[in-house]
């Protein structure tokens, strides 16, 4: 235990150096587990991904259609609105811009709410997701996301607080405005830029 507080606080001052720790933010070497409500049980034969609103090709796939996209693999840090960090994620997964360049969202979408398992949303800028960094994972680290880390299917925004992350996505439709998700609405920062210390509003 020791010699793991040593080995974290020498990272935590080299990433701070490098420039990547967010200000308020402390590094953890664990992945600590934080979402609302329970872990939803993932059926394959019936899970299903939707893409609509202001899309020109609506897309609705299966868990096999979606898992025959192309795919992708990123490696990013983590930063979540409770202070913690975690740096270096290797997610795989289908990149965010495939999946805009198959639906092609019309000129007028401007933000995305993204829907999860249990109703959860969570809105981010149309202009967040198309970024080559943003994927759809389905592992971390060379291993299935587990369950209550979002499996079978995670979007993960790196460059936002990790609530944007959402867990068991389900969908995502296309606006031509902001509307808050869930988080937002319970008093959370409508955007979640970490490096701004966005967290809560200010409303």
């Amino acid at each position: 235990m020791l010699f793991e507080n040593t080995e974290r606080k020498q990272l935590e001052r080299l990433r701070k150096q490098e420039g990547r720790l967010p200000p308020g933010q402390s590094l953890t070497l664990k992945w600590p587990v934080l979402h609302y409500g329970s872990v939803p049980r993932f059926d394959p034969a019936t899970w299903g991904f939707q893409v609509y609103g202001l899309v020109e090709s609506p897309l609705k796939l299966s868990w096999n259609e979606f898992n025959a996209l192309p795919r992708v693999q990123i490696t990013s840090d983590f930063h979540c609105v409770t202070r913690w960090s975690r740096f270096d994620n290797r997610w795989d997964g289908v990149a965010m811009q495939e999946i805009l360049r198959r639906a092609r969202p019309k000129a007028d979408a401007t933000h995305v709410l993204v829907h999860a398992e249990q109703g959860f949303t969570a809105n981010v800028p149309l202009a967040d997701l198309d970024r080559k960094e943003v994927l759809l994972a389905t592992h971390h680290n060379g291993q299935p996301l587990s369950g209550d880390h979002g499996y079978p299917l995670r979007l993960i925004v790196p460059h936002l607080y990790a609530w944007k992350s959402v867990k068991w996505v389900r969908g995502l439709e296309f606006l031509d405005h902001d509307e808050a998700g869930f988080w937002e609405q319970n008093g959370y920062h409508m955007y979640g830029d970490p490096w701004k210390e966005q967290r809560y509003s200010e409303r």
